[in-house]
């Protein structure tokens, strides 16, 4: 079979490979049909996050099970299937807690396209087949009438989207929220839609991207221009029981931890683009304010983003901007689109 192969920044390649087999009974070979290009995957072909080559790229996929293990029950070859993104068992204390990006079973980090990033390389989802372990925990059956396109990005970047509010919401409904925009384009927009979707009763939006803008438009929030550093002053004296950091860079984490109101919640979707970053801790001790910086849980999260889909109050393909051919992958990795989903 061929998968597509980062080798280094702005060499991409696909290359061919034995087809992967099923080597425990809870394993399933799966043939993608639509991979969607998560925000990370842009900064590792061109080397603004380095990762050491070469692995197998792609990680947020929809499939069809191709072969499943004897202890695999539930599913059917043919069927189409979601596949989170991090592998985890299901069985062990973080997994049944419902934190399955720590699963005890896998060194951290494990997942699909990321490399030996965790660990333990799984392969890419830009592929022609796919193992996946803990197949009878890892795959969520795609729902009959939803696109596969739509459903790509649920396996990591709308569930992460939908993690930044889902919980603040609930325990403050309709609390406002801000997003501040940025590095992680589809995350930021899919907070957005799931504060939307979520009942925020005000989304605000700030970007310096006119595309992003629109699209944050488009889904019900009000949205602000403002270049990266001129972030500080975007929203005035305005204060939001609920802020999304999606933008990477220092000045719009700042931006979101200051705009925090006393007592709220602060997410920031990423790690920041250097190795160490400073916090204003003792304005945001003075404040009570709740900073989250994490993976998502993607297991974990998919069935509730998957319930908001089927409902028909979320809309995944509202922030897809393009659909390339797999053929066409490799620049399809380096394209500035905000969301790009690959098929065969």
């Amino acid at each position: 079979m061929r998968h597509l192969v980062f080798n280094g920044p702005g060499d991409l390649a696909w290359q061919e490979t034995p087809d992967p087999r099923v080597s425990g009974p809870r394993d399933a070979i799966v043939r993608p049909i639509a991979v969607a290009r998560c925000d990370l995957d842009p900064a590792i072909a061109l080397g603004l996050y380095p990762m050491k080559p070469s692995f197998a790229m792609g990680h947020e996929m929809v499939g069809e099970v191709i072969e499943l293990g004897d202890a695999v029950s539930g599913f059917q070859i043919g069927q189409r299937v979601i596949v989170p993104f991090q592998a985890s068992c299901g069985d062990c204390v973080p997994c049944q807690r419902g934190h399955s990006n720590a699963c005890a079973s896998v060194a951290s980090g494990t997942a699909f396209g990321l490399g030996p990033h965790g660990g333990l390389d799984l392969g890419g989802a830009l592929a022609d087949l796919v193992r996946v372990p803990f197949a009878d925990h890892m795959l969520l059956p795609l729902p009959d009438g939803l696109d596969p396109v739509v459903a790509a990005g649920i396996p990591d970047n709308v569930s992460d989207g939908y993690r930044c509010v889902a919980e603040p919401l609930a325990a403050i409904p309709g609390a406002p929220v801000l997003v501040v925009g940025g590095l992680a384009p589809s995350v930021g927009l899919y907070a957005v839609a799931s504060a939307v979707a979520l009942g925020s009763e005000r989304v605000v939006y700030v970007d310096h991207d006119q595309d992003r803008l629109q699209l944050a438009a488009g889904l019900g929030a009000s949205v602000i221009e403002a270049p990266v550093d001129r972030l500080a002053d975007a929203v005035g004296d305005e204060r939001f029981p609920i802020t999304v950091d999606a933008c990477v860079l220092d000045p719009g984490r700042d931006l979101a931890l200051s705009a925090t109101a006393p007592c709220g919640t602060c997410t920031s979707v990423s790690g920041g683009a250097s190795a160490r970053s400073m916090l204003p801790l003792q304005s945001m001790y003075l404040k009570g304010v709740r900073y989250e910086v994490s993976r998502v849980h993607a297991r974990a999260t998919a069935p509730a983003v998957l319930d908001l889909v089927t409902a028909g109050r979320l809309d995944p393909g509202a922030i897809i901007t393009k659909v390339v051919s797999f053929d066409d992958a490799a620049e399809g990795m380096l394209d500035p689109a905000v969301k790009i989903v690959f098929v065969p």
